[in-house]
This record gives structure tokens, C-alpha cells and sequence, in this order.
């Protein structure tokens, strides 16, 4: 949908800020305008002022500046159309739709949020009446109070197909049934039936604190234990956490958001006093969750469970984030004490006892370096290498290019560091980027195995060979950096081959490395000149490119090159254990290094194509 400038401005010229904001911030007038603590920074001396002529706020302290959208966007977590219609709803506009089909989507979606407003109601009705009492034994049980169940609208479906249907016939039928709260048998001779039966309540919101959805407990026997409405027009499991609606505002003042794994973790850290939490809605986190995550903070912590389940949860949403961050989009993770969910922390040791572990979050480097070397004993040098590989492979999964060769080098670091450590007899493997000793260059052992072997056959296609090999030869101030990476590389056509050994042995031979030197090696060994093979074109292969940007180019070339082996290596490991055992685990690893490979293959395309 596209809004014009100008209906846009009559929006905001309708719409007073002071009256957007003060819902959620004490206001104080000072004059024309009002002046109050900074919602997005902690403060004790008011530096946040709104000026309802001018129509925008500004934090002198932050700096935090914007309109009532911008407002609405940034402290509440909401998306830009929902703040443009909650504003538009307030001062009597209309928005315009684009089509007529879109008008009616938009009047369907707000009939059926009132349907789901009114099932809320009554589930909270029930909660209070005759049938409610064993559930509210229960949630006194768990320390859940009136106050709770009330911030929350807590209630309860009670048991019977057709007391919801029931009760609420005058809502429609199909409305019932388009919102999941009825069931439709396929067999259509055969009446719908409640589709929540004996479950403890939970509604989920929309960013603008509209029910669109429940979570349902259930209370005794019966499975699943919980049950979520299905996907409707209202509700995309994938694409909602619960509590977004109150976390969004917290996570403005406390500066961080939480993450936990379900609907009473979120409740229990609210009774301690911790607001801003949000929960995946009983799937793993996805990337349109993680998007709305970071929306809200830059390096939301996620605190699951301290159990086996718990720990793989937080593995799948760190691998799953790992091609979407940045320098400003991370995860951080809390691991709680093995078998205590928030919970038992906070009914253990109050708040104090979840801010301690809050404090010292876990970055996400660190995480993924900790899975993988408790994944299996190093007790042979084919773990080792396994570990290596998977290493790589993560890293080579960052879309950003900067940092997944950071990733890479310091997860490499980590591993030479304990492989051989300080003080350590016997020789040292090479270092990357490290301090470079001379010596006399030896060819990599042939690779063990059947499926390395022909991995090392199909090697580099040649033209990309040859390119890196004239990119080292024209920069060889490059080469002390990346000879490892050069020298490893499955290079198999043989002039090429020798081209590069000769390029290496020059490196290790610690004589000096300019471009007249290595142009002799490269004219004798028929690598340039007329009849030189083809090579890919990339800033680095000519000689009148920009130095800077060559170097650049030709570093990310060969960082790429290398992680491209160890994914393809990593993706053939993925594709054999899933031909073993296919799951959903294993299939979901094949398919992230197939992005990652094919991410690989697009960032090298791009360099080609910058020469």
C-alpha cells in the first residue's frame, strides 16, 4: 500500500503527540511544550520534550527524535502500517486502500478482531464462574494472582464440543471457524465443535495489543499439553511472539529484550518485575521472529530452558540467526541451571536470582564455538577435522561478508589455540593472519576417504584458479595473510597447480615479495602473456585497478573460495547422515548449507562482476 505525502500530513496535523505519548510516559508541561524522562534511555532529570505545534519529540540526552508514528514504531514495536491505521482510527480518517479487495480484507480483519475480543471475554468469564475454580486453584498454586490473570486475560475454555459455539452463536458461525475457534469436520455433513476444551487461556496479541490468537493449557489429563490456535487471517504463528504487545514499550525502558520459550516463562518473570519478555508461540524462533526481535533491540538474550530440549532450541534459533546479523544484529544467551525453567529461578531466588544470570550474557560466537566442541570427543585427528569443518561452515553461512570472515578468524584462532597450545612440543600449524615464518612449502596429504578425495577432484573450476593465482602474483603483499588458504586450495588444473606452489614457496622462502619477481615466475611457468590461459576478470587480475579495492577484493575472493570447500565438504557430511536417518534436524541442516553455499557462490559472482 502507498500513502501520499500529503495524507500522511493531514494525519499527523490531526493527530496531537502529547496524547500518543502520554499513555505510556508521565508528561509534565514546561511552557508550550511538555517535558518528561526519556522512554528510550534511563534518566533521572527530564531531557525529553514533545511539542505538539511542531508535532515531533526529541530526547537531548539520547537523541532520540520523531512523530507519532515514528513514536508508535520505535518505543511500541508496532509496524509502520499498524501505527499509521491505530493513528488514522484515532483521528477519523480512513486509510486508503489500493484496491476494493484490499478494503475488504482490511473490514474482514477488523470484524474478525472483534470476534476474538468478544471469545476473550468470555473465556475470561469462565475462568470466574463455577467451572473456573479448579483453574484458579491452580494458577494460586503457581503464584499467578487476579492482578496477573487480568494483565494478561487469563481464562479458560471449559469442557464440552459445543459451549463456546454455543454461547457465542451470535457472532456467526464462520467467523468462528475463520478465527480457529471452531473446527470444521472435513466431511461437511458432520457440525463444527469448540476447538479448546479443558485448557487454561492464554490470548495472544498483536503489536497494537489486539487478540488475534490463544494459547491453550491443558488442565488434568490429555495431550497435546498445549494447543495453538491455526494459522488464520489474523495469526501467523511464524511471524508473531507473544507478549509483543507489552515487551515492545518494556524493552524501550529497560533498554533489552528477553526471550524465553513459552507462555508461563513470560508470565513468571512479569510477576518478578521483568516486562520485557517475549516467546516464540511453541515453534523454533524463525527468521520473521528474529526480525521483530531486533526491531526492538539489537542483541535480544535468549533464555531457554536448562535442559537437553532447552539447549537445542537456543542451537536452532543461533544457526538460524547466523545468516541475517550484522554489526548491529546479534543474539545473546542465558543457559539456565540444568532442569529449572524462569520459573523455578524466580520462585527460588526471587528477581535477584535471574538479574545474576542475566548479567553475564553469552555472545553468540561463543555459543556456537561452545555446541561444537562438546558435540563430540577430539580424541582423533578426524574429530578435529570435523570440527574445523563445521567452524567454517557456520561462519560462511553470515551474509555479511566483514563479518563472517571475522567469525571465521577467530573461531580458527580458538581452535590452532587449543589444537596446539602455548608451550606445546612438535610444530605449529599455520596461523592465519598471523606472524609469518619462512620455510620451504610441502603440498597438503592427499585427503582420506572416498567422498574428501573426490571432493579434492572436482576442485576450483580454472578460470577462478588462475584469477587467484594472478591476483596473488600482481598483490603479493596479500599472500603473508592468505598462503594457507592459497596453498589448501583443490586446485586441479596442473599448470595452474604449479603456478600457485611456485607462488607459495616464494612466500615461504621469506625472500622479498614484489611484482617483477613473481611476474618472472608466472611468464616462465606461461601464465600470462597472448597465450595465457583465460582467467575470470576481477578488480585484482588487471594491473591499472584501483590497489585498495583489489586487495580488498582479492582477500574476500579467497576467504570465500575456502569457506566454499569446507560448505561443500560440510553439505556432503549434511546429505549422508540424512540418506542414514531423515529427520527434521538433519534436514534442515542440509537446506541451511545449501543457502549458505549458494550465498557463497552469489558474493564471488558479485566480485567478478565489480572489475
Amino acid at each position: 500500500m502507498t500513502l501520499s505525502p500529503a495524507w500522511l500530513d493531514e494525519l499527523r496535523a490531526r493527530t496531537t503527540l502529547s496524547a500518543i505519548i502520554a499513555p505510556t510516559v508521565k508528561l509534565t508541561r514546561a511552557g508550550r511544550e511538555w517535558k518528561a524522562c526519556c522512554p528510550f534511555h534511563n534518566e533521572k532529570t527530564p531531557s525529553f520534550t514533545v511539542n505538539d505545534d511542531k508535532g515531533f519529540y526529541h530526547c537531548f540526552g539520547c537523541g532520540a527524535h520523531g512523530d507519532a508514528i515514528r513514536f508508535l514504531t520505535d518505543n511500541r514495536g508496532m509496524m509502520f502500517m499498524d501505527a499509521v491505521k491505530e493513528l488514522a482510527q484515532k483521528a477519523g480518517l480512513d486509510v486508503p486502500a489500493p484496491d476494493p479487495r484490499a478494503q475488504e480484507r482490511a473490514e474482514r480483519t477488523t470484524s474478525l478482531t472483534d470476534v476474538m475480543g468478544d471469545v476473550a471475554r468470555w473465556f475470561a468469564e469462565q475462568l470466574q464462574g463455577i467451572d473456573g475454580a479448579p483453574v484458579r486453584d491452580y494458577l494460586q498454586k503457581r503464584g499467578i494472582g487476579p492482578e496477573t490473570v487480568a494483565r494478561f486475560g487469563i481464562g479458560f475454555a471449559p469442557d464440552g464440543r459445543g459451549k463456546l459455539k454455543s454461547a457465542l452463536a451470535h457472532l456467526g458461525e464462520d467467523k468462528l471457524v475463520e478465527t480457529g475457534m471452531l473446527i470444521q469436520p472435513e466431511d461437511g455433513d458432520r457440525a463444527s465443535y469448540d476447538r479448546f476444551r479443558n485448557r487454561l487461556m492464554i490470548p495472544i496479541r498483536d503489536p497494537r495489543g489486539r487478540v488475534i490468537a490463544f494459547g491453550g493449557r491443558i488442565m488434568g489429563d490429555g495431550e497435546p499439553k498445549y494447543l495453538n490456535s491455526p494459522d488464520t487471517p489474523l495469526f501467523d504463528k511464524g511471524r508473531t511472539l507473544y507478549n509483543i504487545d507489552r515487551a515492545g514499550p518494556a524493552s524501550r525502558t529497560a533498554r533489552r529484550l528477553i526471550v524465553v520459550e513459552g507462555y508461563m516463562d513470560v508470565i513468571a518473570l512479569d510477576r518478578a518485575g521483568i516486562a520485557e519478555v517475549v516467546a516464540p508461540n511453541g515453534t523454533a524462533v524463525t527468521e520473521a521472529q528474529l526480525e521483530r526481535m531486533w526491531r526492538l533491540d539489537p542483541a535480544p538474550i535468549l533464555c531457554f530452558d536448562g535442559d537437553s530440549a532447552g539447549r537445542k532450541a537456543a542451537i536452532r534459533a543461533a544457526l538460524r540467526a547466523l545468516p541475517h546479523i550484522g554489526p548491529e544484529r546479534t543474539l545473546r544467551f542465558v543457559e539456565l541451571p540444568a532442569g529449572q525453567d524462569p520459573d523455578d529461578v524466580v520462585n527460588g531466588g526471587g528477581r535477584e536470582a535471574f538479574e545474576a544470570l542475566l548479567a553475564a550474557p553469552e555472545p553468540l560466537d561463543a555459543r556456537l564455538w561452545r555446541h561444537e566442541l562438546e558435540a563430540e570427543p577430539l580424541s582423533t585427528p578426524e574429530a578435529w577435522a570435523s570440527l574445523k569443518q563445521r567452524l567454517v561452515a557456520h561462519a560462511a553461512t553470515i551474509g555479511h561478508p566483514d563479518l563472517s570472515r571475522l567469525y571465521r578468524e577467530d573461531w580458527l584462532k580458538r581452535f590452532y589455540a587449543l589444537r596446539r597450545p602455548e608451550g606445546s612440543s612438535g610444530p605449529r600449524p599455520f596461523a592465519p593472519r598471523s606472524s609469518f615464518k619462512p620455510g620451504r612449502y610441502t603440498p597438503p596429504q592427499p585427503p582420506v576417504g572416498s567422498r574428501a578425495r573426490a571432493i579434492a577432484a572436482d576442485g576450483i573450476d580454472a578460470p577462478t584458479a588462475r584469477a587467484l593465482v594472478l591476483g596473488f602474483a600482481y598483490f603479493p603483499e596479500e599472500l603473508p595473510a592468505h598462503c594457507e588458504q592459497l596453498a589448501q586450495l583443490p586446485i586441479t588444473e596442473p599448470g595452474t597447480a604449479l603456478m600457485r606452489d611456485a607462488l607459495v614457496n616464494a612466500a615461504f622462502s621469506g625472500g622479498a615479495l614484489d611484482r617483477d619477481a613473481l611476474d618472472t615466475i608466472l611468464n616462465d611457468a606461461g601464465a600470462t602473456g597472448a597465450k595465457a590461459p583465460r582467467a575470470l576478470g576481477f578488480s585484482f587480475t588487471r594491473r591499472d585497478s584501483d590497489p585498495a579495492r583489489a586487495r580488498s577484493d582479492l582477500a574476500a575472493a579467497v576467504e570465500i573460495i575456502s569457506a566454499r570447500e569446507e560448505v561443500d565438504r560440510a553439505l556432503d557430511d549434511a546429505t549422508e547422515r540424512l540418506k542414514r536417518d531423515f529427520t527434521a534436524e538433519a534436514l534442515e541442516e542440509q537446506q541451511r548449507l545449501i543457502i549458505a553455499r549458494n550465498g557463497l557462490r552469489q558474493r564471488l559472482a558479485s566480485l567478478a562482476g565489480t572489475d
